[in-house]
């Protein structure tokens, strides 16, 4: 645990450095993230609430998906395919851990980085521009903190898994932009999951895809409580662990197939 940690910290350290890309990055979050607000406005026009969402309910929705898109590296993450093509896989599996942690652990610390710099960041702006919502309780607030760790987790199991194709194809850059293109529909991040017919809703329930974004910001919006709840972060920790199941099998065939190839 010691090792896994000092990676963290390490990970951590090189993130800060990106002070140019992390504002750059905060600029197209937040501009974006008004153009949905100003969208969800529209849309309401006079109504009071839509599906159990109020407008400020709706508008923040779209702040804290704006703020996950660094914190869960929503739109790309190529780190694992980069280290197979450049050969750099070879000495990543002879590291005295294993090849799943030592990747979670650079990830760890990307995500502190991002969660603070611009997922908290974009929140403030947000409380200034305009009337959001906030969690009333302890409680919902413990529930909120898990439930982000798990959605962290989720997106990494699937990010980790997608690089993997890396293995059985010379260029994995097009099967890694389908898989994410794919969780931004079906994770809730473009449009709260509750919006969509009853029919897409239970699509989207079949994949791990909502307990990324829509998951959290239910809970945090209040929207899930009581026995829900509970339901909920256990759906998320049930694909935690299915996804890494998933990844490690997928991963001992891949590992197999770099011998026989002799990389």
């Amino acid at each position: 645990m010691k090792l896994f940690f000092e990676i963290v910290k390490l990970s951590t350290r090189r993130q800060i450095t990106y002070r140019a890309a992390t504002l750059a990055g905060l600029a197209t979050n937040f501009f974006f993230g008004l153009m949905r607000a100003a969208l969800m406005a529209a849309l309401y026009g006079a109504r009071p609430a839509v599906e159990g969402m109020t407008l400020a309910d709706a508008i923040t929705y779209t702040g804290l998906s704006q703020a996950s898109i660094a914190y869960l590296s929503l739109f790309s993450w190529w780190e694992v395919m980069r280290s197979v093509y450049s050969g750099q896989v070879g000495s990543d599996l002879l590291k005295p851990m294993s090849f799943f942690n030592f990747w979670l652990a650079q990830d760890l610390g990307r995500a502190l980085v991002s969660f603070i710099a611009r997922g908290v960041t974009i929140m403030a702006f947000y409380a200034v521009a305009f009337e959001i919502t906030y969690p009333h309780s302890l409680g919902q607030w413990l529930a909120l903190f898990i439930s982000m760790l798990l959605a962290w987790m989720v997106s990494f199991a699937w990010r980790f898994l997608l690089n993997l194709s890396a293995f059985w194809t010379p260029n994995a850059s097009g099967i890694l932009r389908l898989g994410f293109s794919i969780s931004w529909f079906l994770s809730g991040f473009l449009m709260p999951i509750r919006f969509f017919p009853a029919w897409f809703q239970q699509v989207c329930y079949l994949t791990p895809f909502p307990h990324m974004v829509n998951t959290t910001i239910e809970i945090y919006l209040g929207l899930v409580d009581g026995p829900l709840l509970v339901q909920a972060l256990l759906a998320q920790a049930f694909w935690v662990l299915l996804l890494i199941l998933l990844g490690q099998l997928i991963l001992s065939q891949g590992m197999r197939r770099l011998v026989i190839q002799g990389g």
